[in-house]
């Protein structure tokens, strides 16, 4: 049965306000998934990824989600996974596990809130109708900071939020001063924005001369090898078509010595639950024989380049299909944003364009709280200065 419990810090007892801790998407109600914007804060995503087992006990993904009540009513709900490894989680905390067994300390297991498997900033936090997430967040991380010590776990990490918990942390703090410190740390990634392109051509007009031949020249490479690519929206993607994808799913991890985090089960399951925020596109040979295969979720403002692979190697291929047949496919279906997934600089001289990203941290260890706030502040330093670089290396024409 789910636990239940009050955080160990006093709470106003006019709002009545206690947690219950679930292990399954289930329990959490479905209508608080409803204004969740990205694919990857919808329910069926979730669902999917529990049903595959991609998330669970057995795959280290152990869901201990915070369910806030006020009375008899749930208004909130903090997915909170405790984690015995670092993996699908793309921010990167190693050092700070190193210097937890240099103290002869455990740095797992480990809570923490993200998306699974996604590097993709978004809300976090699913709230009822007409709840604020700043009168319900102090609330939250008290029920984190308990659920640490009941499980004896080192620190809470909330990865790739957006403004909405940045904005409500900082509200909170500055209103009620027994909220939580947290420490955040902020990263870098690329994303291509529609500045009303009316089509590729007119997207390539706006860069440099060295840029857009370079990027001809990558695309002329493809094309004269006799390479063609397909789009596939939702329900038109074929459980063959799901076959082929994963096979080249699995050769990216494959090929690197490892095993993919996703099963077949997972995508088709989506293919079904959410198949409007599904476009698959396959790359064929002059034999129309598929090579390559790429898959990309979208919502109403922004296509997501996620999953990758190909069976042969195709000189300037991923670039065609990971790239440029998304900024394609953005102008075509008036999308503002083409995030293509995370880290490469490469990105760069290809139109994509440095933002930040954020995360934020609580560790139980004062001692290593105190330290790892410096680091962040520190680090940030360094982080600042490689955005502002970053954008100097934009290869868009100057605009006088």
């Amino acid at each position: 049965m789910p636990d239940s419990y009050r955080p160990s810090v006093p709470l106003d007892a006019a709002m009545q306000l206690s947690i219950q801790v679930v292990e399954s998407i289930r329990d959490i109600p479905a209508q608080f998934w409803l204004s969740q914007t990205t694919p990857f804060m919808r329910r069926a995503f979730w669902v999917a990824l529990e049903d595959s087992g991609a998330i669970g006990a057995q795959s280290g993904w152990f869901g201990q989600h915070l369910l806030l009540y006020r009375g008899t009513d749930p208004v909130a709900a903090l997915p909170l996974f405790v984690k015995t490894h670092n993996r699908g989680e793309y921010v990167f905390d190693h050092a700070w596990a190193q210097a937890y067994a240099r103290h002869g300390l455990d740095y797992h297991p480990r809570l923490v809130t993200s998306a699974p498997f996604t590097p993709v900033t978004g809300s976090r936090v699913l709230l009822a109708k007409d709840v604020s997430l700043t009168e319900v967040l102090p609330t939250l991380l008290h029920g984190v900071q308990a659920l640490a010590q009941k499980l004896s776990a080192s620190s809470w990490h909330g990865l790739f939020l957006d403004s909405s918990f940045l904005q409500a942390y900082q509200a909170a703090t500055l209103s009620d001063s027994k909220t939580p410190k947290l420490a955040e740390r902020i990263n870098v990634q690329f994303l291509w924005e529609n500045k009303n392109y009316s089509d590729f051509a007119a997207f390539l007009d706006v860069l440099t001369a060295k840029r857009r031949k370079s990027i001809r020249v990558e695309r002329d490479k493809v094309a004269a090898q006799g390479m063609s690519c397909h789009w596939l929206e939702g329900q038109d993607i074929s459980q063959d078509d799901w076959q082929f994808f994963y096979q080249c799913y699995q050769n990216t991890y494959f090929i690197r010595g490892q095993k993919p985090y996703l099963k077949l089960e997972f995508f088709t399951q989506l293919g079904a639950t959410m198949p409007d925020s599904l476009a698959l596109i396959i790359a064929q040979d002059a034999d129309e024989n598929p090579i390559a295969s790429a898959l990309f979720f979208k919502d109403e403002q922004t296509l997501y380049g996620r999953y990758w692979g190909a069976i042969r190697d195709v000189d300037s291929l991923h670039f065609e299909v990971c790239y440029y047949q998304g900024i394609e496919f953005a102008i075509q279906q008036n999308l503002r944003w083409f995030d293509p997934g995370t880290q490469g600089e490469h990105k760069l001289i290809r139109g994509f364009e440095p933002v930040l990203t954020h995360s934020m941290h609580w560790l139980a260890e004062p001692a290593f709280m105190a330290a790892v706030t410096d680091f962040t502040v520190r680090e940030r330093v360094g982080v600042e200065a490689y955005f502002e670089e970053a954008k100097g290396c934009l290869p868009y024409k100057n605009i006088v």
